[in-house]
């Protein structure tokens, strides 16, 4: 996997275009780190026909970049497009369906394995 992209302390900005560009071989590798800070990770993922992921050990968020399809979050269908922000709590199964051959999404997992516990306490603080 590619080193995440280098951001100098001044400017924290990713354009879709370097994010896509970190891709080694989309055919291939369909997401790539490009940002980490803290146990905030953020990938750029652009599926190839089939969402083949597994559910996560982190809370996980996803902002659609480009395109549209249709998002399968524990047992529930949605039509999504590009701009919307989808939420994936931690060890949940999901994948994205019937998606445009365009279709790109900003992924970011934080917080502990696990996940956090809802109202924003962390589920081992009791």
């Amino acid at each position: 996997m590619r080193q995440p992209i280098t951001t100098t302390p001044d400017q924290h900005k990713i354009t879709l275009h370097e994010a896509l560009a970190s891709l080694p071989d989309a055919e291939i590798t369909q997401f790539a780190e490009v940002f980490r800070h803290g146990s905030l990770r953020v990938e750029i993922y652009a599926p190839v026909e089939v969402d083949k992921q597994q559910p996560h050990v982190h809370d996980e968020i996803y902002v659609v970049a480009r395109g549209h399809g249709e998002f399968l979050n524990d047992g529930v269908r949605q039509t999504i497009r590009t701009g919307d922000f989808l939420f994936v709590p931690a060890f949940v199964e999901h994948r994205f369906e019937n998606f445009s051959d365009d279709f790109v999404v900003w992924v970011f997992f934080y917080g502990p394995e696990g996940g956090e516990a809802e109202g924003g306490r962390m589920k081992d603080e009791g």
